[in-house]
C-alpha cells in the first residue's frame, strides 16, 4: 500500500463525522499528507480547535443548507457520519443515514465537488445467511434484520447511482465510490471493544452458536488509509473505482470467539464456556424486539436477531477488488495491534469513573 502518498495542499477535504473514531483518523491521515480539512459535525470537537490546516463547521446532516455550505470550496468529500447501532428509531436511522447522505450528494453537485467517498458497511449485503469469502457481486438482501444496515444500503445505492452526475457548473461530473470496512477496531475504539469488555465484565457476554464462525475485522488505520487511496483513485481519468463499492478488512478473517477470548483474557475477563444455540438467541432476540417496541423507554434489548446472526454466523469477504482497483493492502501486524488494543482497553477500564 502506498502510505507515502501526498494530498494537494491547495485542495480542501470535507470529512463529515471528523470527530468520530474513523473520521478522526481520516482527518489525521489527510493532514499528515499535506492536505487541509474541514470537519462537519454536530459540535466543534475541541481536539481540532486551533489545529493548523483544520476548520470546523457545526451543523446537522438533515440541514441541506448547512451541508451545502460545508461542501463549498472542497475538492473531495469523505462522508463517514452516520447513525450506527443495532437498535433505535427506524425514522432516525433513515433521516441521518439516507436523507443526510442525499444532502451530501446534493451539496457536492451544487457546490461543484468532483469526488465523494462514502463510508458504507458490509452489513448492507447481510441478510440471514453466513457469508464466506463474499465479493462485490453479492446482492442486497430482500429483508434486513435491523434498520441500520437497511438505511446504509439505501444510502450506498444513492451514492453509487450519483456517480456521473453533472456538477452545478455544467463542465464536469461527480465521481463516487463506497467503502465497506468490517468491524473497525483499534486503540481509541469507543464502540466495539469497550462494549464487548463491558458485557464480559458484567457477566452478560455469552457465546452464540458453535464458536467456529470466521469474521473480518478492519483496523482503523487500514480503513482510514483506504479512504485516501480510493479518493486518489477517483481523481484518475476513467477511474475503475468510480461508481463501485468495495469490501475492506485486515489480512485474514479471525475465528471470532477464540479472538474474543484472547482479548478478554488479557484483561482478566472471560466468556462462560456454555454457549447459547443460535436458534435460541434468534428467537429470544425477536421476542425482545417485540417487547421493546411495545414498551417505550426500556432502552436497548440485550439480544436482537441481527446481533444473534452477527455473533453466530461467518461473515468475511474478499478484498481483491480493493487491492486491484486502488492498491489496498493491509500491512499491519494483527498480533501487535491486539496487544496495543488490549493495553489501551485495560487502562480505560482501570480509569476512575468521572466524578467518582
Amino acid at each position: 500500500m502506498v502510505w507515502g502518498m501526498t494530498m494537494d495542499a491547495n485542495s480542501l477535504t470535507l470529512v463529515t463525522g471528523g470527530g468520530g473514531f474513523l473520521g478522526g483518523r481520516i482527518v489525521e491521515a489527510v493532514l499528515g499528507r499535506g492536505g487541509r480539512v474541514r470537519i462537519f459535525g454536530r459540535s466543534r470537537y475541541s481536539r481540532w480547535e486551533g489545529r493548523p490546516g483544520v476548520e470546523c463547521q457545526v451543523g446537522d446532516l438533515c440541514d441541506l443548507a448547512a451541508v451545502r455550505i460545508a461542501c463549498r470550496g472542497c475538492g473531495l468529500v469523505v462522508h463517514t457520519a452516520a447513525k450506527a447501532g443495532v437498535w433505535g428509531s427506524r425514522r432516525e436511522f433513515f433521516e441521518t443515514n439516507l436523507d443526510g447522505t442525499r444532502h451530501v450528494v446534493e451539496g457536492c453537485v451544487q457546490e461543484d465537488v468532483p469526488r465523494l467517498v462514502f463510508t458504507s458497511s458490509p452489513s448492507v449485503v447481510f441478510g440471514n445467511r453466513p457469508i464466506e469469502g463474499g465479493d462485490e457481486s453479492l446482492p442486497y438482501p430482500k429483508r434486513y434484520l435491523a434498520a441500520y444496515p437497511e438505511s446504509k444500503a439505501a444510502a450506498e445505492r444513492l451514492v453509487l447511482a450519483a456517480d456521473g452526475r453533472l456538477l452545478g457548473h455544467g463542465r464536469s461530473h461527480l465521481r463516487t465510490c463506497a467503502l465497506r470496512p468490517h468491524l473497525i477496531w483499534g486503540v481509541g475504539d469507543p464502540h466495539l471493544l469497550p462494549r464487548i469488555a463491558a458485557a464480559a465484565k458484567a457477566g452478560r457476554l455469552r457465546q452464540v452458536g458453535n464458536g467456529r464462525n470466521l469474521v473480518d475485522l478492519t483496523h482503523v488505520e487500514h480503513a482510514a488509509q483506504a479512504h485516501l487511496l480510493a479518493a486518489l483513485a477517483l481523481a484518475r481519468e476513467d477511474s475503475p473505482v468510480a461508481g463501485h463499492a468495495y469490501f475492506l478488512g485486515d489480512r485474514e478473517p479471525v475465528s471470532l470467539w477464540p479472538w474474543l477470548r484472547g482479548l478478554l483474557g488479557r484483561l482478566g475477563l472471560r466468556i462462560p464456556a456454555r454457549a447459547v444455540p443460535y436458534r435460541v438467541a434468534h428467537l429470544t432476540g425477536g421476542a425482545l424486539e417485540l417487547l421493546y417496541r411495545c414498551v417505550p423507554g426500556l432502552g436497548e434489548p440485550r439480544m436482537t436477531r441481527f446481533v444473534a446472526a452477527q455473533l453466530a454466523m461467518s461473515h468475511w469477504f474478499s478484498h481483491a477488488a480493493a487491492e486491484r482497483d486502488f492498491g489496498y493492502r493491509p500491512v499491519r501486524d494483527p498480533a501487535a495491534d491486539l496487544e496495543a488494543a488490549a493495553d489501551w482497553l485495560r487502562a480505560s477500564l482501570e480509569r476512575p469513573e468521572a466524578g467518582a
